[in-house]
């Protein structure tokens, strides 16, 4: 009967059972384990064998099936929590338990596909719906083992493909989760719901131009897909093109009026076009309908600077926070908190609501790849010599010098630098654009290896200047701030070799805790560890030291933010002049430039120039750990 398919008493005793047995003789041996690098350790390989030792002794001669496996593994799973144990070690010793207990049913799932009478259509309702209940309460690694085994039992089940995609996203295995998803779509192309997760996906790694299409497929599939509607409305915002975004919002407010999410997303895009009064009101209205809802909570701090008398604001938001919430939501909280505490000057709180932040956040990205970072920085820096980029001009590149990129780290002030050039009636801000990652990833294995044929680069300078043209017509000089277009530098000036390049340099520290206390995307995963930031930093200086040395000095300025804050008009005269502008004082007052503003910058660049976040990880030191080597980093190394 289904009743007894799903009666799990035995196998939730069994769980607690193996994990206070396992503790009790375990506890003072148990290794370390870093969330996302488990697993590969000596010491952790040594210590998962006897604990298997252990599963097949206690746990495999139950005979589970699907669902009271998945039960099992998260009664283990939450007693070892509740023991004080690492998260990171508890993930990785239920996935082995679990991936355990799913081979010790592979002999009769074998046995299942040879005989379907045995495999009836309830079973397969019931163990989809023990997986989607998994999977709703929130246990993850249960519920990808149990999609899993329902896909071991039948590969093309389109449904639990899905599922399985959905579960590894949630895990940030997001390779593995774009194949599932694909694979769902293969099987059923039109899956709505596939084609909205595997948009997901892509977002998460920063493929946001690649999400659009999944997602006007799942509503052209299904036009009342609420949620589908919504998440193009967030990719539109993270393309910049916010009217679509608002368009997207507006239409799913017309399908459900209360939706916080949609309410929050308009005050996202009053907040970026320099609305903060409208957008207080949105998220206002978002918390009329639905008080607890952390992500409109979460929005109100940064709308501008908290003060003690916002103390209503910041209890509330604890409160929240402590109340269960989902990762994701929780860190969105914490990131906000950290920020109340900052701005009242409570440092160590407030580091203490950055560090939780970002633990949380870390759950959903891929773990950062110092070995790879240092081969990418080692492939351009052999690639593009001084010799390679000589030959530039005559290789089919453009000659045009509209483009302008402003580059450096995330949080060195390019947001700033743009609206300055941006306040010039001949010029354009165009945002962060993605081209240049885009164009990276696709020829990624090219521009490693020798400069790009002149037809590339050709093709490359013509789709760029109509992708600028898009964003202004007429404006002599457009400018591109995305700062991860540092790393590109080579390329870029093979394609526009006479294209002016301005590069932001702030204090290692100063940049890299302002990076730690930002909400960036998961694709960003350096930014969520101090160590991995130091790490990044110190391999994008490298990288940067080589671009000194291999482009033109008359390509490349570098711009100090000390300076630039010490001294505005001089540097502004000097940016302008640089970039072939004459002398406008509209750029001296940048901060009444009306214009959307997509950056983490975006309440900071509609103020007048400060100096208060010069030196401001001086309020930090004592928790700066790993940044402490950058401190003496020579200022052109």
């Amino acid at each position: 009967m289904l009743f007894n398919w799903l009666d799990a008493r035995e196998a939730t005793a069994a769980g607690a059972t193996l994990a206070d047995d396992f503790y009790l003789q375990s506890a003072s041996k148990l290794p370390r384990a870093r969330a996302g690098q488990t697993g590969q350790e000596p010491e952790l390989q040594k210590f998962l064998q006897k604990f298997l030792q252990r599963v097949d002794q206690a746990a495999r001669p139950l005979k589970l099936n699907v669902f009271k496996r998945a039960k099992l593994a998260n009664s283990f799973k939450w007693r070892l929590l509740e023991k004080g144990v690492e998260q990171a070690l508890v993930d990785e010793l239920t996935q082995a338990l679990v991936m355990r207990l799913m081979g010790s049913a592979a002999g009769a799932a074998a046995s299942e596909r040879g005989s379907s009478a045995r495999r009836t259509v309830r079973d397969a309702q019931a163990q989809h719906a023990a997986a989607s209940e998994l999977y709703r309460r929130g246990a993850i690694v249960e519920a990808r083992a149990a999609y899993q085994q329902l896909v071991n039992l039948d590969p093309r089940d389109a449904v639990a493909r899905n599922g399985l995609g959905a579960a590894l996203a949630q895990l940030a295995r997001y390779g593995e989760a774009e194949a599932e998803l694909r694979r769902a779509i293969g099987l059923r192309a039109g899956y709505p719901e596939a084609h909205f997760n595997l948009a997901g996906v892509l977002q998460s790694t920063g493929r946001f131009n690649e999400s659009e299409m999944p997602l006007r497929r799942a509503l052209k599939l299904k036009p009342a897909y609420l949620e589908a509607r919504i998440s193009l409305g967030m990719t539109c915002v993270l393309l910049g093109r916010l009217r679509e975004a608002r368009d997207s919002y507006e239409k799913a407010l017309r399908l459900a009026p209360r939706n916080t999410q949609a309410l929050v997303g308009l005050g996202q895009i009053e907040s970026l076009e320099g609305r903060f009064a409208e957008a207080e009101v949105a998220h206002r209205r978002a918390l009329e309908v639905e008080p607890g809802a952390s992500y409109a909570w979460a929005a109100l701090a940064w709308l501008r600077k908290m003060t003690p008398a916002d103390s209503d604001w910041i209890k509330r938001a604890e409160e929240i926070a402590s109340g269960g919430l989902a990762s994701l939501d929780e860190a969105t909280l914490r990131f906000a908190i950290g920020k109340y505490y900052d701005d009242v000057g409570n440092y160590p709180q407030a580091f203490r609501s950055y560090q939780r932040a970002n633990e949380l956040h870390k759950l959903r990205a891929e773990p950062y790849d110092r070995d790879e970072r240092v081969r990418f920085v080692d492939d351009l820096t052999r690639v593009y010599t001084p010799e390679a980029l000589a030959g530039a001009p005559a290789a089919g590149a453009s000659d045009s010098a509209r483009p302008v990129f402003v580059v450096g780290m995330p949080r060195s002030g390019t947001s700033l630098v743009e609206q300055i050039i941006a306040s010039h009636p001949a010029a354009h801000g165009a945002g962060e654009l993605n081209f240049w990652t885009v164009a990276v990833r696709k020829h990624e294995a090219a521009v490693r290896q020798a400069p790009l044929n002149e037809s590339l680069r050709g093709k490359l300078a013509a789709d760029y200047l109509q992708v600028l043209t898009g964003h202004s017509s007429d404006a002599q000089r457009v400018v591109d701030k995305a700062p991860v277009n540092s790393d590109y530098l080579g390329l870029v000036h093979s394609v526009f070799p006479n294209a002016r390049i301005l590069y932001l340099q702030r204090d290692p520290i100063d940049t890299c805790l302002s990076c730690y206390f930002q909400q960036f995307p998961p694709s960003l995963n350096y930014a969520m560890d101090l160590a991995d930031l130091a790490h990044y930093y110190q391999h994008h200086r490298r990288l940067m030291a080589h671009w000194r040395e291999v482009l033109p000095s008359r390509t490349l300025l570098e711009v100090p933010y000390a300076e630039l804050t010490a001294d505005q008009e001089g540097w502004t005269r000097r940016i302008l002049e640089f970039v072939g502008l004459p002398w406008d004082e509209r750029c001296l007052s940048f901060e009444t430039t009306v214009r959307a503003v997509n950056t983490a910058s975006v309440w900071q660049v509609r103020q007048r120039m400060y100096r208060s976040s010069v030196e401001r990880w001086r309020n930090y030191e004592k928790f700066i750990g790993p940044l402490r080597s950058l401190k003496d980093l020579p200022a052109g190394s």
